[in-house]
């Protein structure tokens, strides 16, 4: 989560070279996932390879490939590299050979292969790929899996999607039962060792553009003379600003081309009433760039921002995007960053000391756009199930950092769960409860109480996850469910307490409900102005635990004990009990195994 790689886009990574069957060709591919190596089911190579003429000389088809070759070249760079691009793609007749496992793999032409990545080749593992994934399934490509789920295996020909988080590696020859990130290390060692690939260090930085044509984004300070030339715009002029009485129409151009009142000026050396504005405007990231700088001097009609300020409150502690922030907006701060850092700006090199990336919300496996016609309208959802609803379910589908698959049963459940709750906190405050303590079970309740107020905030300050956190109140409720009882339900102090701190702790999450039920249960002013709830370390201390008790493996029975029962207590009390003599009392028992907390097993 620490930002480390340098402003020019550092990658280490492993080159491997990769023999074309049939061509005395190399193509050598650029990887950083050597963890996948094994895995890889085709290799695919950009339509500007420099082999490419090569790889298809002879082809029946070559005025197909050379249409497809052309077609692609001239779409932009960006869109192709994007995911929901619509993958393409032509086989070659060519395959190349894994160097780690010697297996054949066919070697194709894609469009969402680019040159400037690496070497222009790319191996293709579809498993633990989602753009190869597409594209496997689309052509029919082989797809194995070669890092499984540690929480369920994972089978080629049931997946719905790339698996890209870490697990454990399977059909990768000796390196099977290893973690993924452990493995990368032994893969790359083994690989040198082999003279099969090579580590190595890639550097990556696109052209900028900055100017754009369009009306939005800061004005190019620029002004042309016939007479004196191109000059910038002297610093008493600044700030250059847009006019508001242009017009936007479709024609093609900057609608500041037709602003007279913009374009025309005096040349700020001869005085000339012929000079012209640049109609250039910046892009708008060059100004996403250093925002975070002006948030400081908001007011400051001087410059842009105060030095002082900016140095006492910067670096930013905690910076949250999406995936394509990391290589985009984030590449433009940092860079912008360090140039002010060299000259003397700023003190510090880096703009944001953390990176925390939230994941993306699929739907049918893909993400989620209108051209594949899998967009889910908030609105919609709004409507008909409320703002907090929504809120729940989009918090709760799965850990803010790894992309979750929407689904529309969730939603409901997430509806079913609010109802519940106002039923619940209704009928309390209706006089639906009867007052009737229960010294043991309130303990217990108000054990699990403060358990959970510990638990869920350490899951939104620690990393963010809201799905545990929102899991951990919803157990609350149940325990309190639990506590009412389903015959003559029964409160008391312990029961209204839990309740309230499960308001309290759900409140982030569903502000709307949270507010009403706040009001309903008799609190005070807005629930937002309450103090966060803390919790008692004495309070979690668990006195008694419940044991499985098993013979010969099998569970025979249950007993609660105290937590500081020894093993020969423990033995005794199980030995006289009534329920387990019947499985043991005939018999001779040879081994008596504890695991502390948790259960016996008894072998006879």
């Amino acid at each position: 989560k620490i930002m480390q790689a340098n402003w020019i886009g550092k990658s280490m990574g492993v080159d491997i070279d990769f023999k074309v069957d049939g061509t005395d060709i190399t193509l050598a591919c650029f990887t950083t996932r050597v963890d996948t190596i094994f895995g890889a089911t085709y290799m695919v190579v950009a339509p500007e390879h420099p082999q490419i003429p090569e790889l298809i000389k002879g082809n029946k088809e070559i005025s197909k490939f050379e249409e497809f070759i052309e077609r692609v070249r001239v779409q932009d760079k960006t869109e192709r590299a994007a995911e929901e691009i619509e993958k393409e793609g032509m086989h070659t007749g060519k395959h190349v050979i894994n160097p780690v496992n010697g297996k054949k793999i066919p070697l194709l032409i894609a469009n969402y292969v680019l040159m400037e990545y690496g070497t222009g080749a790319v191996m293709a593992v579809p498993a633990h790929d989602r753009r190869d994934f597409e594209f496997a399934k689309k052509y029919k490509l082989p797809i194995e899996v070669v890092i499984d789920n540690p929480k369920g295996h994972l089978d080629a020909a049931t997946m719905r999607c790339a698996y890209v988080s870490d697990g454990v590696m399977i059909n990768s020859a000796q390196f099977n039962g290893l973690g993924n990130r452990e493995a990368i290390e032994k893969i790359s060692d083994w690989m040198e060792q082999k003279k099969i690939g090579r580590r190595s260090v890639h550097y990556r930085l696109r052209d900028w553009l900055i100017s754009r044509q369009r009306y939005w984004g800061a004005p190019n300070p620029i002004i042309y003379c016939d007479k004196c030339g191109e000059m910038t715009v002297p610093e008493k002029d600044l700030p250059v600003l847009l006019p508001e009485d242009v017009e936007f129409k479709p024609h093609g151009q900057s609608p500041l081309k037709a602003s007279a009142k913009f374009i025309n000026t005096k040349c700020p050396k001869c005085g000339g009433a012929l000079a012209k504005r640049e109609t250039d405007t910046m892009d708008t990231f060059v100004d996403s760039s250093w925002y975070y700088l002006r948030y400081l001097s908001a007011n400051d009609n001087k410059k842009p921002f105060d030095k002082e300020t900016v140095n006492r409150w910067l670096p930013v502690d905690q910076y949250i995007g999406g995936v394509e922030h990391a290589i985009l907006h984030l590449l433009y701060s940092r860079f912008i960053t360090k140039v002010l850092c060299d000259l003397g700006f700023v003190n510090f090199d880096e703009p944001f000391a953390r990176l925390f990336t939230q994941g993306m919300i699929l739907k049918n496996g893909a993400k989620m756009s209108k051209s594949k016609g899998n967009v889910v309208s908030p609105d919609i959802l709004i409507d008909k199930y409320g703002a907090d609803t929504v809120r729940l379910y989009t918090l709760f589908i799965g850990p803010p950092e790894k992309d979750a698959e929407w689904s529309d049963r969730g939603v409901e459940g997430a509806y079913r769960f609010l109802k519940r709750l106002y039923r619940i906190v209704d009928d309390m405050v209706t006089g639906k409860w009867i007052s009737v303590p229960d010294e043991k079970a309130d303990k217990e309740l108000k054990r699990i109480t403060h358990a959970t107020i510990k638990k869920v905030t350490e899951d939104m300050e620690k990393d963010f996850h809201f799905n545990t956190a929102i899991s951990s109140a919803m157990e609350l409720l149940n325990q309190v469910y639990l506590s009412v009882g389903s015959g003559k339900k029964r409160t008391s102090p312990a029961i209204k307490e839990a309740l309230k701190i499960t308001i309290t702790l759900l409140s982030p999450f569903v502000p709307h409900i949270s507010e009403e039920l706040w009001r309903m249960i008799g609190g005070k002013g807005s629930i937002f102005k309450t103090p966060w709830p803390g919790f008692d370390e004495k309070a979690l201390l668990v006195e008694e635990v419940e044991i499985a008790v098993q013979v010969n493996g099998k569970l025979r029975g249950r007993m609660t004990v105290s937590v500081d029962v020894t093993e020969e207590e423990l033995k005794k009390m199980i030995l006289e009990a009534s329920d387990m003599k019947r499985w043991i009392e005939t018999r001779t028992v040879k081994k008596f195994i504890v695991v502390p907390g948790k259960l016996v097993n008894i072998v006879i």
